[in-house]
């Protein structure tokens, strides 16, 4: 079967932690592990509520007020947290040129589990063109590994599962995505990945 859509995840694939040290010395500043300061922020600290981000349930900076709660910080302070927490995250741009110039032969999309502010920063960063669709699960209100979110970027892409290829950096998305009939690319690193898509295409 021909491929027609290619999805590429977006954290941990497209947008990558390459450097420890801000977030390190956050965490040290604030007298914690750094393992302790990304549970709050992206795991169940906080109420929870970054899981409610990612479903759309409350914004990205109501999630962030509860951060700031969680860390006893006045919670004007969100954005210079934020800021440091996410300064060593690196856009991958050998993805992206790779999207762009399979984007004129097939359909190319974003599939991500992500909070209220993320379609503004992809804006912002400029690299919104690389996608001709983006599915973000806070818009949608569902999020990986539901098979709804994969059935919306099928959808927006009128394309059938089997002429679709995924590539996520979590082993439960890609067994999700298959489960379903599209052809799932673990990602382990950005060269190997996108020969992978190649092949496929």
């Amino acid at each position: 079967m021909t491929i027609k859509a290619v999805f590429f995840d977006l954290g941990g694939v497209i947008l990558r932690t390459e450097f420890q040290a801000p977030r390190q010395h956050l965490a040290e500043r604030l007298g914690m592990d750094y393992e302790d300061i990304e549970k709050i922020v992206f795991g169940g600290g906080a109420n929870g509520s970054a899981a409610r981000a990612s479903l759309g349930e409350i914004t990205e900076e109501e999630h962030w007020h509860n951060v700031m709660k969680t860390l006893k910080l006045p919670p004007g302070d969100y954005e210079r947290i934020r800021d440091e927490f996410f300064a060593g995250d690196v856009i991958d741009h050998n993805i992206l040129n790779f999207l762009r110039s399979i984007k004129p032969r097939v359909k190319t999309g974003l599939v991500s589990n992500a909070w209220s502010g993320l379609r503004a920063y992809i804006v912002r960063e400029k690299f919104d063109d690389a996608f001709h669709h983006m599915v973000i699960s806070a818009e949608v209100g569902v999020a990986k590994p539901d098979p709804e979110i994969y059935h919306i970027a099928l959808e927006q892409a009128q394309v059938r599962a089997n002429e679709a290829v995924f590539v996520d950096d979590f082993a439960e998305n890609i067994e999700a995505c298959q489960r379903l009939g599209m052809k799932g690319i673990h990602f382990k690193d950005a060269a190997s990945a996108i020969e992978q898509v190649k092949a496929l295409l």
